[in-house]
């Protein structure tokens, strides 16, 4: 559009007539453009198929004008900057489907508003970025891209080694056992394994052509007796798929041997004994050789393979070493064993039944101590309980120690009169309390002569009169009538003790400090 700026006569500057269209113009030319953009081609942004298989590619105009006539759909595959036709639709020409693509695209609805076409088996040269262009008149042509990729499932296989595997103690080379192989994958796998088997993998990756790659892992390890028949497992990851490939190894070794049949009981005249000779070894061992170490086989020994049976009863020519030779393709190796023959069988406790006594004596066993400590508790407990009241009850110092409250029995009232004491004391046998002294200056109990009393009686080794007795209580003192004639020295009333004097039954006390002895 052309603008004239005119100058007006007599104003400084410019003035712009033709200014008061240019807001019409600008609302006009927004009108065309959104029309313009809201006419686009729809289609998915990636899609994706494993070869061999079928995709669908959609392509859709949305939103077309009245005023816009479309001509054309045409689908194109971009390739280093070219583009390649692939199939094309005209209304009024028809459809087109071009070599490469000619047995294996289609359109599913044809039309000028619908470019959908399906890909039948695909293939790897199939992946790239497609185009679906629509055609229009008057605006030009509209169009839209999409990626195609095409996946590849690859082929698992494990594969054992050629090379024949051999256990050589000597040697710590390590050999290829397996290999594991995920071939012509995009993307490519991974591949772990699964084994008890002490060894390490080696992976390498290889790229193919066609764009698929393939994966290799050979797993290493030092041949070993313990590797033979041991399952190895190799395990495959691809995208979301899990494959598992087995193989079992074989390894050869040279015979390790035992020698079974003596059980450690032959005695004369034992019948039907043999000795076998176990050997593992792979491959199996094809010649067993039999000899004893002090000398030749018995004469009753019978060789058949790998047993030696021995005809007859046993006798003490049996005894000795017997040494078993077994030998295969990669070697051979001995085993022996000791025979003692003796004269009379012996019997075993069975294992089983030992076990079982002697799970049947733990239980008892803690049941009895648990009763024997009870008791011996108790037993305790009881005899301490004699011996202190004993203690508490019986006098355990020297007699002469004893201080008597009531006196003697023969005192004058208002007279305190004791007897000489004895050069000594002698005590009756039978007394099973405390000792009483005999009559008063008598050198033997039993050879005291008879002595006559204050009042006329005789006083003998034994007292018939209980009133002469030379001490008493004043409980027997009121029973045999002395209460008025007689009084008693040295009296207190309990409450006159002191605290420190502990009364006796005998009318005696003694101090705490001897009580508690």
């Amino acid at each position: 559009m052309l603008i004239q700026w005119i100058m007006a006569p007599g104003r400084k500057g410019s003035y712009c007539y033709c200014c008061l269209w240019w807001p019409l113009t600008i609302s006009l030319m927004a009108s065309v453009l959104q029309g313009v953009h809201s006419q686009i081609v729809l289609v998915n942004d990636t899609v994706s198929g494993y070869v061999g298989t079928d995709v669908i590619l959609h392509c859709n105009f949305i939103n077309p004008l009245p005023s816009v006539k479309i001509t054309q759909v045409t689908w194109q595959k971009s390739t280093n900057g070219t583009k390649q036709n692939v199939a094309i639709f005209n209304p009024a020409m028809g459809v087109s489907i071009l070599p490469p693509y000619k047995e294996r695209v289609v359109f599913q609805n044809p039309s000028i508003r619908d470019g959908t076409i399906h890909m039948n088996r695909l293939q790897l040269d199939d992946e790239g970025a497609y185009i679906c262009e629509f055609a229009t008149f008057p605006t030009g042509n509209r169009e839209s891209q999409l990626n195609l990729t095409v996946l590849a499932k690859p082929i698992n296989q494990i594969e054992k080694t050629s090379k024949q595997l051999t256990a050589n103690h000597m040697s710590k080379e390590k050999d290829v056992v397996a290999t594991c192989i995920s071939a012509n994958g995009k993307p490519p796998s991974t591949i772990t394994w699964e084994t008890k088997l002490k060894g390490e993998p080696e992976s390498e990756e290889v790229k193919n052509e066609n764009g698929t790659v393939t994966v290799i892992s050979r797993y290493k390890l030092v041949p070993t007796r313990e590797a033979h028949k041991q399952l190895l497992t190799c395990v495959i990851n691809y995208q979301t798929e899990r494959d598992t490939k087995n193989t079992t190894l074989s390894v050869q070794y040279k015979p390790q041997v035992t020698i079974e049949g003596f059980d450690g009981n032959w005695y004369v005249k034992r019948s039907e004994v043999k000795l076998t000779c176990i050997a593992d070894a792979n491959p199996p061992p094809y010649s067993y050789q039999w000899r004893i170490s002090n000398g030749s086989l018995p004469e009753s020994a019978e060789k058949n393979n790998n047993t030696l049976f021995f005809r007859g009863p046993v006798t003490y020519s049996l005894s000795g070493k017997y040494i078993c030779e077994a030998r295969n393709s990669i070697g051979s190796q001995t085993g022996e064993v000791e025979v003692n023959v003796t004269e009379f069988p012996f019997t075993p406790t069975p294992t089983e039944q030992t076990d079982k006594r002697e799970s049947s004596m733990f239980p008892a066993a803690i049941i009895g101590g648990a009763v024997g400590g009870a008791f011996l508790v108790l037993a305790v407990s009881v005899i301490l309980f004699v011996l202190l009241r004993r203690r508490h009850h019986t006098f355990k110092g020297d007699y002469n120690t004893k201080k008597h409250v009531y006196g003697n029995g023969y005192s004058k009232a208002g007279v305190a009169q004791h007897p000489p004491m004895a050069q000594s004391l002698q005590y009756p046998e039978d007394s099973d309390d405390e000792k009483k002294p005999g009559p008063v200056g008598s050198s033997s109990y039993e050879e005291e002569e008879d002595e006559e009393g204050i009042d006329g009686h005789k006083v003998g080794t034994k007292y018939d009169d209980e009133s002469k007795r030379p001490y008493f209580t004043v409980e027997e003192g009121d029973r045999c009538g002395y209460g008025e004639d007689r009084t008693l020295g040295f009296q207190y009333e309990p409450e006159d003790l002191p605290d420190s004097l502990v009364p006796q039954n005998d009318g005696s006390f003694i101090s705490k400090k001897e009580w508690y002895v």
